[in-house]
């Protein structure tokens, strides 16, 4: 060996003037030849070559099993060149390796610690390899820096591991590795993919602070105390699919830089996601949640996915903020659920509910097709801004430029409206036909529904225009389907299939119900209105008489609820009447009575016979003024079923029958029309 340079930091071997490496070469080989297995070693600080490596381990190796044994032993800042082999060894004391270097690979490979091994502020250049390794005491590798792949496979950690703010530049492998007392990863730093696939924690495990640049693997990890990520950073995928938390899982300010995969994911007890960040997807597909649930201030900037998820307790989701969908589909509540989401989409399809629920949102389009509930649900439209519990609002910057904070539902198609409660939603796009117990839903607020083309169109060269009221979503899809349909009835939504009259008229009913119990009178005549309308375009389901009858009451009133419309006939019937008696109805003159009889001889009693004859039709000049006042006197008197007393010719006779009959029903029509607009 070289002489001892100057400034070595090696410990000097007991007995001599120089560390283990720069020791004569007869000296070192007595003092190799003194070791035996289980001798205890000081060589920190010591520059070891490979082969100088191997003989230090051959001089303690077992002669039965050939495996390096090693009692307490100090490698402390001691610097490692070429491979550093330590594969089997059992050290049965206390190792330390705390400010090592390992230049070359190493390898711990099924190597035994019985008493604690300090790896603090170690560094591995290349790959450091402690597969199947046990650690039977404490296993501290703070500050660590492996600047290679780092393999743990399948270790086990019977006492505490502790990795805080260790480096690991390379990937790391703790796949199916066992921690069986507490583990600490606070503050490390993974460059490469965190591998914790099947690893099982059974005590509490922390990863606050940590920084995953890469992907963050845990899929069927298992942990059954604590686990611990607040403040956490992942920069790639973070995957936790089928894990086990046995006990609390805390995600607090963590943030997710990419995908968050949480599938099949297990919380048997709380799980937080306070103040979470998900910039990529989120999936919590068929997660189930059996504790309680915290998700106030996350934010999701990208889709957040719960389908088939199960939430066993009482649990309030919000208020957060997703900038894309939210997905409920087929999501399962079995305590009273309140949600406070911003978002642009919120999807609960086939969701279940079997406690009560409210939902109150803000921006949302809620798809709500084949929802559940078996207690009253409410879903209700936010005004203002979601308040944390610090005061200050949800920031909302994430939605901004898209629609205003409007909630519109999409669809409740396949849902028991028995206990549905609607606030401040617009239902404009919504889908209804389908829906069970529709008259029993309940719209509080201003609960916005589609209007009819506005001003004068044009179809097939005619001029067309249509009464105000509300409509449905499936029947303006229907209308602007129809031959020769206008612009006006053309709808953004989709997914209003083939319904048509038949399947609206009932879905105008049960509406038209919903509003009367609810005291909206004037709603209702717009549903009413609909019902109608639906029927008499209706081809199936009605007879051509019938609808011809329908035709008539809509041409005349509008099905008596446009008071205009039928005052415009009151009007052109007043005057046809009019006309008519001024023409041919009135008499050229009163009618004289005749008087006839005969004086008898010789005088005695005179009898007289007096004649009536019938009122003459006028001749010359009929359209006078006295005439029409005759003619207006008649036609008044009729339209309150009431006889002027005017002597009239035959044809007057006829006309003023026929004013009697179709005046006051007009009149009547028109009063219905204003009654239906001004009842509560």
């Amino acid at each position: 060996m070289p002489e001892d340079p100057i400034g070595c930091r090696g410990i000097r071997v007991s007995g001599h003037g120089a560390c283990l490496a720069h020791l004569a070469d007869a000296d070192r080989a007595i003092y190799l030849s003194g070791l035996a297995p289980g001798s205890g070693m000081d060589h920190r600080g010591t520059p070891f070559t490979e082969p100088l490596l191997v003989a230090l381990l051959s001089s303690v190796r077992d002669p039965v099993t050939g495996k390096p044994v090693l009692g307490a032993a100090q490698f402390g800042a001691a610097t490692f060149d070429g491979m550093a082999d330590f594969g089997e060894a059992t050290f049965s004391g206390a190792v330390g390796f705390g400010a090592a270097i390992f230049k070359g690979a190493t390898k711990f490979a099924a190597a035994t610690f019985e008493g604690g091994a300090d790896f603090t502020g170690a560094v591995f250049h290349h790959h450091a390899g402690f597969k199947a390794a046990i650690f039977e005491s404490d296993a501290r590798f703070p500050e660590a820096r492996f600047q290679d792949i780092a393999s743990f496979q399948e270790v086990t950690f019977h006492s505490l591991a502790g990795f805080r703010a260790a480096v690991f530049r390379g990937d790391c492998r703790f796949r199916k590795a066992t921690f069986g007392y507490e583990t600490w990863f606070r503050a490390a730093t993974f460059n490469g993919n965190a591998g914790f696939r099947k690893a099982t924690f059974r005590a509490n495990t922390g990863f606050e602070g940590a920084n995953f640049r890469n992907d963050a693997l845990f899929e069927a990890a298992s942990f059954e105390r604590g686990a611990w990520f607040r403040a956490a950073n992942f920069g790639g995928d973070g995957l936790f699919g089928s894990v086990t938390f046995m006990g609390n899982a805390g995600f607090r300010a963590a943030v997710f830089r990419k995908d968050a995969r949480f599938e099949n994911v297990t919380f048997e007890r709380n799980a937080w996601f306070k103040e979470a960040t998900f910039k990529g997807a989120a999936h919590f597909e068929q997660a189930t949640f059996g504790g309680a649930v915290s998700f106030s201030a996350a934010a999701f900037g990208a889709h957040a996915g719960f389908v088939s998820a199960v939430f066993d307790q009482p649990v309030t989701l919000g208020p957060m903020l997703c900038e894309g969908r939210m997905t409920l589909s087929g999501a399962a509540f079995h305590g009273p659920m309140n949600l406070l989401l911003a978002a642009r989409h919120l999807t609960c399809r086939r969701t279940r509910w079997s406690s009560t629920a409210e939902l109150r949102l803000r921006h949302a389009t809620v798809d709500f097709t084949q929802a559940v509930f078996e207690l009253p649900l409410t879903i209700a439209a936010e005004a203002d801004p979601f308040l944390l519990a610090d005061g200050a609002p949800v920031a909302e910057n994430g939605l901004a430029g898209g629609p205003e904070a409007t909630v519109r539902m999409a669809s409740v198609r396949g849902v028991d409206a028995a206990h549905l409660i609607l606030a401040d939603v617009d239902l404009t796009e919504c889908l209804f036909a389908g829906t069970v117990h529709l008259d029993q839903l309940r719209l509080e607020g201003d609960c916005a529904f589609a209007g009819v083309p506005v001003g004068v169109h044009r179809r097939r060269g005619r001029p067309v225009r249509f009464t105000r009221r509300r409509t449905l979503a499936e029947e303006r899809h229907w209308r602007s389907r129809q031959p020769g349909a206008i612009p006006g009835w053309n709808t953004t939504g989709t997914g209003a299939g083939s319904v048509g009259p038949a399947q609206l008229a009932p879905v105008y009913r049960a509406l038209r119900k919903a509003f009367e119990d609810g005291k909206n009178e004037p709603g209702a005549a717009d549903f009413y209105y609909g019902e109608m309308e639906m029927r008499r375009q209706d081809r199936a389901n009605s007879t051509r008489a019938e609808r011809a009858l329908l035709h008539g009451y809509w041409l005349l009133s509008g099905y008596g609820l446009r008071a205009s419309r039928a005052l415009g006939w009151l009007a052109a019937a007043l005057l046809v009447t009019v006309v008519l008696l001024t023409g041919i109805g009135i008499p050229r003159e009163g009618p004289k009575q005749e008087a006839t009889g005969m004086v008898p001889a010789g005088g005695g009693k005179v009898t007289f016979e007096i004649d009536h004859p019938d009122p003459q039709p006028p001749v010359g000049d009929r359209f006078t003024g006295e005439r029409f006042e005759k003619a207006l006197n008649v036609t008044l008197n009729s339209v309150v079923f009431r006889s002027a007393g005017q002597d009239l010719t035959t044809a007057g006779k006829y006309i003023e029958m026929t004013s009697r009959l179709t005046e006051p029903l007009l009149l009547g029509l028109a009063v219905l029309a204003v009654r239906s607009r001004v009842k509560r």
